[in-house]
């Protein structure tokens, strides 16, 4: 039987990456996606991956999703937190709001998603947790105080549940990307990018989505069950956490 896996925020960018790098490996994927109808309906005819619409915000919305996803394609085994969004501004400038979004959205998911999939993964003796953090969760970013917080925030939950697992067969990983050519690093203004951006990259570019999908698979393989509470950097070189 292939192993079942959930991809949050799997329609599009890394995630989309991420979900076909799985389904190629043999694994059952689906694809949750918050709201964007067209890109996910357009990701699932390309690829036949079955996707599911809910906030990773709501703990209840999580709940009945996966409840969804499991009754249609079997229980989670590996599940990528990997949803995400930005609200940027300066923090004399932040509203309750924009921090609120991005501290429910990037870190209480991980809390949702992966309370859902935990005791059915413990009880089976196997599970894969892998999250996606950000190289600004580990060296931190202007503008980006609430981001930074969720994604170091994303870094010291993987520690922990980590330890808590490891005996029984569950691994918890996180990936930290650098700057990644998706939609959202192609909304930089191009000089920006080629100015301020690249050169700070020791391999003076930008990664692609599959170079993140490709360690996604790595860690989510059975022969990965000696890799637990790690972070890996996946950033061209930019910064050594």
């Amino acid at each position: 039987m292939a192993r079942v896996a959930l991809v949050t925020g799997g329609t599009r960018g890394i995630g989309a990456a991420i979900s076909k790098a799985l389904k190629a490996s043999g694994y059952k994927v689906a694809a949750s996606y918050a709201g964007n109808d067209a890109a996910a309906e357009k990701f699932k005819a390309e690829t036949g991956i079955p996707v599911y619409k809910w906030d990773v915000a709501s703990f209840d919305a999580c709940a009945e999703g996966v409840k969804k996803v499991e009754a249609e394609l079997g229980p989670v085994d590996i599940l990528v937190n990997n949803a995400g969004i930005t609200r940027d501004t300066a923090f004399h400038k932040m509203t309750l709001q924009q921090w609120n979004d991005v501290i429910n959205t990037n870190l209480g998911s991980l809390f949702n998603m992966t309370r859902q999939v935990i005791e059915g993964m413990r009880a089976r003796k196997f599970g894969r947790i892998i999250s996606i953090s950000s190289i600004n969760g580990q060296k931190g970013q202007f503008g980006q105080v609430n981001y930074s917080a969720a994604k170091a925030g994303d870094i010291g939950f993987t520690k922990a549940l980590a330890i808590e697992n490891a005996k029984g067969g569950i691994t918890v990983n996180v990936i930290a990307p650098g700057y990644i050519n998706t939609e959202m690093v192609q909304a930089v203004p191009k000089d920006v990018l080629e100015k301020n951006v690249i050169p700070q990259i020791p391999v003076n570019r930008l990664g692609e989505p599959e170079e993140i999908a490709r360690a996604v698979v790595f860690l989510a393989a059975d022969e990965a069950g000696f890799i637990t509470g790690s972070t890996l950097t996946i950033n061209g070189g930019q910064y050594h956490a």
